[in-house]
């Protein structure tokens, strides 16, 4: 058996799922028969050996996913970074340098102690992140372990008859071509094409994210549309029946379908997000810095020393020097303290990295129902014929509703509580219910028959305008009962299309007066009614939305609403919240679209509506490729894929599991104002992670420029490797309060990116500021401290003088650089002057001050003597504090200047 395939002019090479969506588009163009003959089946359905064949040809009914990496590669692959790599890599040179080519007894840990505890620190945070397995594919798995009722036929032994039954299967057994059938309450076990249905209605909340019920039909649909979900003769792998029964064809199964394409996106790896790249961007920057400076340190000490070996003990400092060892330590530390700071708001963070792209994003995608409407139908309005407010509208809307005893649906329960909050409840006293004719999907009305006080009978009934048309032939028009004239009806069908427009949902309301009934009512008896009026209902906006949208317009984000829902409907909703829907893109719109034509639409559109899941996806890729940070805000199924392309996905705790485990966040509360809280947290932790990386790097570099001067025209080497690491553990440890510092209100304001050329600009800028009064202080030292303590210059001093010159140059030099270093902390962390217009956080002003004064003190003690430090003399010290006051002054010009020419210091 083969399944007939139409024949192609040209071959095209196309993906699984656009072959997949095809053979879904062109089974909902073609009437049931043609289909089955195409499938090579018939209602009957196929015996065993037809459903092997197309078993082997089309795969099975079940949704795969990829092989997961070992715990030992995911340990591994934790510390493979540009940043790690080059520390390790230090680590290893020192190892060698201080341990294995040193005399028996002399090898010294502390540099590889030290470095190495940075890097596990780094690689460890990242691996624990990581073990948070990804379960939405998994979640996708396990929705559908159910069975499905199959046509089958087998081969009678006793009779010999091939003999037809419906049998109930596991949901993975069935295969292209099979007929099932589909009651209320079924899972929907592939994506099907309806052959038959009676009055059939299928929820795909799951798959569009919106509530109401979609009838679907068996009837061969002609459409321009490429999206199959817009189509109502298809029905789809996750959806549920809610009423009715129906007779399908599977079209396609496991990873062909709309839900199986999405699994498949969820497993692929997520892109590199703003956060991943900035930080990788930096370290590059500083490993080109370090590919520079290094092999000029060593080749100057080399040949004008003379000793090599100490001049790659030197080298190795200097590399280490350049290297902010704390950054894996800051981030991660900023990153928990924001963490446990957005908890407080109500907002949960899963994957800490997603800190910080929430503060970086400028263009926030949301779904609308539930974000920026209740999620909720509300009658919004009860009119007459000509729009005005009609009290005995709702009298009797509230009796149809109120006494049905069929399943109460969104707009039913809406009319009941409207009718509570205007206090006409006690109506039930007064009337009593006759008979009802129930609600059916082919009528699309329902009527109930009340008798009234005096003792007659009115039947009332409500239902969809064209149904209520239909069987109307009188209108309450003008206080009066007139004929429905094709003049009313247009009044009556032009005053429905306006409230369409405003995005409301609208149902007629009927009555006449019939006799009490001797048999049962049927919707035979609806007839020759009396046209009342209006219901009128929306989902209406939060009261909060408007603001929130407002207030995150004023740090920089944009909103964007992506839905599956039809376009006014949407249209309406954006424009009473304050979104520009002049311009609105639909799904069909960008399914034709070239992703080049697609980058240039959705920079200039806002609203987005009737999108499939992958059409949401792209829209999000679309607009990170074009330089922005996209967070995206969704509860179902339908976001899972949009919210793995985006920089941070954002969910809420109500949502799908399968939007939860691919979400970054997730809020306790569906609303935008709690993002205003998690967007200020974000910046926060940028604003402090880039202190220490620009602050760091500027003065290291300016440290090691200094270095490379000193190398040149000093007879000795200007500090010993040790001394540096220990200058750079206690600066370190001084910077290890940052994730707690104040952050200038101002810089809160606008999105920040990663840019690894600012910092480079910075560290050109600020670090030789620092060089030059490192210069001033070897000249100080070389010339005046040091010969007054020693005894001489040092051409003209030997053996221990001249050791007790070196030691005291050392020691100078370290305590300058340790000032230098920590108070540049509180000059470099704003634009404004510090201590007057931008104070430091109290823990920051606490530690630096430490810093310095253990810095200060260790030279005056055995520690300092372990190090080759030697007392300072007292005189020393105000040469020291003007040096530090110039250089405050100097550094504080420099910010103005830098930010002049370059618009922002951070």
């Amino acid at each position: 058996m083969t399944v007939k395939k139409p024949k192609s002019k040209a071959v095209v090479h196309l993906s699984r799922a656009e072959r997949a969506r095809r053979r879904l588009l062109r089974s909902a163009g073609r009437d049931s028969d043609t289909l089955l003959i195409q499938y090579d089946n018939s209602i009957a359905g196929y015996d065993e050996e037809d459903v092997e064949e197309m078993r082997e040809e089309h795969g099975v009914n079940v949704i795969t996913r990829q092989t997961e990496d070992s715990l030992f590669k995911r340990f591994v692959g934790a510390f493979i970074n540009p940043f790690s790599v080059v520390l390790i890599i230090l680590a290893a040179v020192s190892l060698f340098t201080d341990v294995i080519w040193t005399a028996p007894g002399a090898s010294d840990f502390t540099a590889i102690t030290i470095i190495m505890t940075m890097v596990l620190a780094s690689g460890m945070i990242r691996f624990i992140q990581e073990l948070r397995s990804d379960n939405a594919a998994k979640h996708l798995s396990e929705m559908v372990e159910t069975t499905v009722a199959v046509a089958r036929k087998f081969h009678d032994k006793d009779s010999g008859d091939t003999i037809s039954e419906k049998k109930e299967i596991p949901m993975d057994e069935i295969v292209v071509g099979d007929v099932i059938h589909l009651a209320a309450g079924d899972m929907v076990p592939a994506d099907v094409r309806i052959l038959s249905a009676k009055d059939l209605f299928v929820s795909q909340s799951a798959l569009t994210g919106e509530s109401e019920p979609v009838e679907k039909f068996a009837r061969a649909e002609k459409s321009i549309t490429r999206n199959p979900l817009e189509l109502n003769n298809l029905s789809f792998m996750g959806t549920n029946v809610i009423s009715g029964s129906a007779t399908a064809l599977v079209i396609t199964v496991g990873d062909d379908t709309i839900l199986g394409s999405i699994a498949q996106q969820l497993q692929t790896k997520a892109p590199p997000t703003s956060f991943e790249k900035g930080v990788n961007s930096v370290s590059w920057v500083l490993i080109r810095f370090m590919l520079i400076m290094v092999p000029v340190v060593l080749l100057v000490n080399g040949f004008t020393k003379g000793n090599w070996f100490e001049a790659l003990l030197f080298a190795l400092s200097v590399a280490v020097g350049l290297t902010p060892e704390m950054l894996p330590m800051i981030v991660s530390a900023n990153l928990a303290k924001g963490a446990v700071s957005m908890s407080r708001k109500r907002v949960i963070v899963k994957s800490l990295n997603s800190i910080q792209n929430f503060g970086a994003m400028d263009i926030l995608c949301t779904d609308k129902t539930g974000t920026i409407t209740q999620d909720k139908v509300i009658l919004e309005l009860h009119l007459d014929i000509h729009g005005n407010d009609n009290i005995d509208v709702l009298r009797y809307a509230f009796l149809n509703s109120y006494y049905q005893t069929g399943l109460k649906n969104l707009m039913d329960i809406s009319i009941i509580n409207f009718a509570r909050e205007a206090k006409l409840t006690n109506l039930w006293i007064d009337y009593k219910k006759i008979d009802e004719i129930p609600f059916d999907f082919n009528r699309r009305r329902m009527s109930v028959a009340m008798e009234k006080p005096d003792g007659k009978v009115d039947l009332i009934t409500k239902g969809a305008i064209e149904e209520m048309l239909s069987i109307s032939s009188m209108a309450d028009y003008n206080n009066a009962i007139k004929p429905i004239t094709d003049e009313i009806r247009g009044e009556i069908l032009d005053a429905c299309a306006k409230l369409n427009n405003k995005g409301m949902r609208v149902l007629g309301l009927a009555r006449k007066s019939v006799d009490i009934p001797e048999s049962a009512l049927s919707a035979a008896d609806e007839n020759e009614m009396i046209f009342m009026g209006y219901l009128a209902f929306l989902d209406p906006p939060k009261e909060s939305a408007e603001a929130a949208i407002k207030a995150l317009g004023e740090y920089g984000v944009k909103v964007k609403v992506l839905t599956g829902d039809n376009d006014g409907v949407t249209r309406t909703v954006c424009r009473s919240v304050g979104i520009d829907a002049k311009r609105i893109l639909l799904g069909s719109e960008v399914e034709e679209m070239s992703e080049e034509q697609l980058k240039k639409a959705v920079d200039d559109t806002d609203v987005f509506a009737k999108l499939s899941p992958s059409q949401k996806a792209r829209i999000v890729t679309a607009l990170r490729e074009d330089g922005h940070t996209v967070g995206f805000m969704g509860d179902g199924i339908n976001d899972a894929a949009a919210m793995r392309a985006a920089d941070v996905g954002i969910s809420v705790d109500t949502a799908v599991d399968i939007a939860k485990e691919s979400a970054n966040i997730i809020l306790l509360e569906k609303d935008l104002m709690v993002l205003e809280e998690g967007l200020i947290e974000g910046r926060k932790i940028y604003a402090n992670i880039i202190k220490y990386i620009k602050l760091t790097a500027s003065s290291n570099f300016g440290n090691m420029l200094s270095v490379l001067a000193a190398s040149a025209f000093l007879p000795f080497l200007p500090m010993l490797p040790i001394q540096i690491l220990v200058l750079n553990l206690i600066y370190d440890i001084s910077c290890i309060a940052i994730p707690w510092d104040n952050v200038d209100q101002n810089f809160l304001r606008k999105p920040r990116k990663w840019d690894a050329s600012s910092i480079s600009r910075f560290m050109l800028w600020l670090g030789p500021v620092s060089s030059i009064f490192d210069i001033a202080t070897y000249c100080l030292l070389f010339f005046i401290i040091c010969p007054q303590i020693a005894g001489g210059h040092f051409a003209a001093l030997d053996g221990s003088a001249r050791i007790t010159f070196i030691m005291l140059f050392h020691t100078g030099w370290f305590v300058q650089s340790l000032w230098s270093q920590t108070l540049v902390i509180h000059m470099i962390r704003t634009p404004k002057i510090p201590f007057i217009q931008s104070r430091a956080s109290t823990q920051v002003t606490l530690l630096t001050t430490l810093g310095i004064a253990v810095g200060t003190i260790i030279p005056f003690t055995w520690l300092g003597s372990q190090l080759n430090m030697t007392h300072l003399p007292l005189f020393y010290f105000p040469w020291l504090i003007g040096i530090i006051l110039a250089y405050m002054a100097l550094i504080t010009v420099m910010k103005k200047v830098f930010v002049w020419k370059y618009g922002e210091l951070l």
